[in-house]
């Protein structure tokens, strides 16, 4: 998928993009992959003030930028909000710039918009799972910025480093959560 083929910079014909920050990019891109309608995910980085920064940089919290993936969907197969229900189950709305041991603006919670229908779409998911969750949900709802493709060796990383400690404890954990929760919604290929 996003190591040979990186995203182009609009969707393919039918598709549109989804680009959600939630943690380490590793966390999100992996259960998205197993998503039925994805027909890609890529690990980059959005929001922030430099232009094309580097992993280091983005760890290093002074870029503003956020781990983000850029998902691509087919509507017609599943829709942004499913998309967003997902999002949600997999990480904490309510950790403001962090997601358990990772802290720093570049991990916060955040949902950059492609359109007004997404923003809409957004509000209303949120506004639904707020009486659900322990506290206020912090997620940042804003246009989508400037995005940057991650460095080839982030892309589809959980597929590749599975036996990786931070794999292991912390991406792991949240494919098993996803799997139980969204079975019927995995693709059909996607191996545990």
């Amino acid at each position: 998928m996003s190591i040979a083929h990186p995203l182009q910079s609009t969707p393919r014909p039918g598709h549109e993009f989804a680009t959600l920050g939630g943690g380490c990019f590793w966390c999100l891109e992996a259960v998205y992959e197993e998503l039925e309608g994805v027909a890609d995910v890529e690990s980059g980085y959005a929001g922030g003030q430099v232009p094309r920064p580097t992993y280091e940089q983005v760890c290093g919290g002074g870029t503003g930028h956020a781990e983000v993936v850029r998902i691509e969907f087919d509507p017609a197969v599943i829709s942004y909000r499913e998309i967003l229900e997902v999002f949600f189950v997999i990480h904490d709305p309510t950790q403001l710039n962090r997601q358990g041991n990772d802290v720093g603006t570049q991990y916060r919670s955040v949902i950059f918009i492609h359109s007004d229908d997404q923003r809409r779409v957004a509000a209303e998911v949120i506004a639904e799972l707020q009486p659900h969750v322990g506290g206020k949900v912090v997620t940042e709802v804003t246009p989508v910025p400037d995005y940057y493709r991650a460095e080839k060796y982030h892309q589809e990383y959980f597929r590749h480093n599975a036996g990786q400690g931070y794999c292991m404890f912390v991406v792991a954990p949240k494919l098993v959560k996803f799997r139980k929760t969204f079975a019927a919604k995995r693709k059909k290929s996607a191996g545990d």
